[in-house]
């Protein structure tokens, strides 16, 4: 099915106030499109994080109404903070509290940006959405096809897994093939206002990376204290809160007196145990998924290449659909600190096409997680 769309049409941009969202909406408008801009107010507009490198602060949309003017398209500010609050946050501090390491990033392009923001583009007769995500976008037989972006340093193909195709068919990503030197050109040439300002860095709502602040106001009984134990369920010492780890963490433990060092294996939130062990325990070879979004059909166990986390290289693995949404991955070797809560994604076996991907809810070796 032909998804191109002609001069004219009108596409909705979302405009975080960045750069990359900027040159988007900027090219599409050169290219003729009838662009409407959009940028999402995810906060009260007197509590917007402030530290500089942050996403979505409250100069941003200051910065997207700017660059909306100089591009003569018209920008719209809608305001998503009670479902961005909901559908992330809330979901965020849930997820630490049972011992799981979120992935805010994704949880809000699949539930706000591809989700609420997407049906607001269909309400406008826009044709289609775009973003400034640097992935690429590839008309199929079958329909569009999500592959990883050309600049591999950039790539945000991980962070998307969970885009429906029905929500892949309507949106657009002009950024895939190019490098950030070269939008960051493009910018200049237009002489956008942001064109040298800095990069997004870390979770957009977290004040200066204390998550930990944010998680305890929000489910504070996920801060109750416990012990720190070997895998045979020795007592090493105490910690105060299972929210302050994640799986494969070193740091933090207090623990001293050890043959050798020892780091984060498992969080056991019903019994606030954080269980530690050597390096050597942490591969595992062994995945079990739940909730998996399938981008090609897939009904029996095929090879493929596997990232379970977003700055890791593609693995080779085989990966074995299950019943009820669940999927098996067997990893040709094992990885190191594979986390509850993070996600694992599959791509062809050239490591471009992403076929699916789910969430991680447990790990191990072969025989202990099949």
């Amino acid at each position: 099915m032909d998804h191109t769309l002609k001069p004219g049409s009108r596409i909705v941009a979302a405009m975080s106030g960045g750069v990359d969202s900027s040159v988007t909406a900027a090219l599409l408008k050169r290219q003729g499109f009838d662009v409407v801009g959009i940028t999402l107010q995810l906060y009260p507009e007197d509590k917007t994080p402030a530290r500089k490198g942050a996403c979505c602060a409250g100069a941003d949309i200051y910065d997207a109404k700017r660059v909306a003017q100089s591009i003569g398209i018209p920008h719209y500010v809608l305001d998503y903070e009670s479902r961005f609050r909901k559908n992330v946050i809330e979901d965020f501090a849930e997820s630490y509290a049972k011992g799981e390491t979120p992935i805010p990033c994704v949880r809000c392009n699949e539930r706000v940006k591809f989700a609420d923001l997407l049906t607001t583009a269909r309400e406008l007769g826009a044709q289609a959405l775009a973003t400034g995500h640097y992935v690429r976008r590839v008309e199929g037989k079958n329909g569009a096809e999500l592959h990883a972006a050309a600049d591999a340093a950039r790539d945000q193909s991980y962070f998307l897994f969970a885009t429906t195709q029905a929500q892949l068919d309507y949106l657009r990503f002009p950024l895939g093939d190019m490098d950030k030197t070269m939008v960051r050109a493009i910018a200049a040439e237009l002489a956008l206002v942001n064109a040298d300002k800095p990069d997004s860095q870390d979770i957009c709502f977290v004040p200066e990376g204390r998550y930990t602040a944010i998680v305890n106001r929000l489910r504070p009984d996920a801060a109750r204290p416990g012990d720190i134990v070997d895998g045979s369920g020795t007592v090493l010492g105490r910690h105060d809160g299972i929210t302050n780890f994640t799986v494969g963490q070193r740091k933090g433990l207090n623990l001293s007196g050890n043959a050798e060092a020892l780091f984060v294996l498992k969080l056991d939130p019903v019994n606030a145990r954080v269980v530690v062990g050597p390096r050597s325990a942490l591969g595992s070879s062994t995945i079990i998924l739940r909730q998996v979004n399938w981008l090609a059909a897939h009904d029996a166990p095929f090879p493929a290449r596997v990232k379970v986390r977003s700055m890791r290289p593609p693995v080779a693995a085989m990966v074995t659909p299950l019943a009820e949404g669940a999927a098996r991955v067997e990893l040709a070797a094992p990885e190191d600190a594979i986390a509850p809560g993070q996600a694992c994604v599959f791509y062809d076996p050239d490591g471009s096409r992403v076929l699916g991907g789910g969430w991680i809810t447990a790990s191990g070796h072969a025989q202990a997680a099949a």
